[in-house]
């Protein structure tokens, strides 16, 4: 287990230079925007505008805080995305452009290169067992306090902290407040 509290994360300009990306990991250790195989991040969005756009990249994306955002990707109808949607995947090489519900908010996005990496976020609330994980790598990230317990070892998660799990572990999840929020990414080599 390697424990990542919010305050280690690294912010930097969106690729577009239209905001500010908080990075929570990404692999290799130390990779650019322009040659990571998978990275997650939270971003906070003030105002309507386009995606950056990543080549060969698939990204879902999640709604932390807020009213949530409208998302014309490919130029095809709006989907509506907010803090109760499930996550949103789709390819990162397309146009986007986000228009906000009413007032700012934070994102999770989770990317990987479709060629080398496939992933999948799960939402969940509350608590979580699993009893083996099969993925190249998995990460948890906690919206809201949680306790995390895996190959004997217990740690506790405050909001916006995450920890990522090694290969072919168990682990269970246990909200501190009985509704608390956590999300599960899984990477997957292809």
């Amino acid at each position: 287990m390697r424990y990542l509290p919010k305050g280690t994360y690294t912010s930097m300009p969106w690729k577009n230079g239209g905001g500010v990306t908080t990075e929570i990991i990404v692999h290799p250790a130390n990779a650019s925007m322009a040659d990571f195989d998978w990275r997650i991040s939270m971003a906070d969005v003030a105002q309507d505008g386009p995606f950056s756009i990543f080549d060969g990249i698939d990204r879902t994306l999640c709604i932390l805080e807020g009213n949530g955002m409208s998302l014309s990707i490919d130029a095809c109808e709006p989907v509506s995305l907010t803090m109760e949607s499930d996550p949103l995947p789709f390819a990162a090489d397309v146009s986007v452009y986000a228009v906000l519900g009413n007032g700012p908010i934070v994102d999770l996005n989770v990317m990987s290169r479709r060629k080398h990496y496939a992933h999948r976020v799960e939402r969940h609330r509350g608590a979580l067992t699993v009893h083996s994980t099969v993925s190249t790598a998995t990460v948890i990230f906690a919206a809201d306090p949680v306790s995390v317990s895996s190959g004997g070892r217990n740690v506790n998660l405050q909001r916006r902290d995450s920890l990522l799990l090694e290969p072919g572990t168990g682990f269970a999840i246990e909200g501190v407040e009985k509704d608390a929020r956590f999300f599960v990414v899984s990477f997957d080599q292809v």
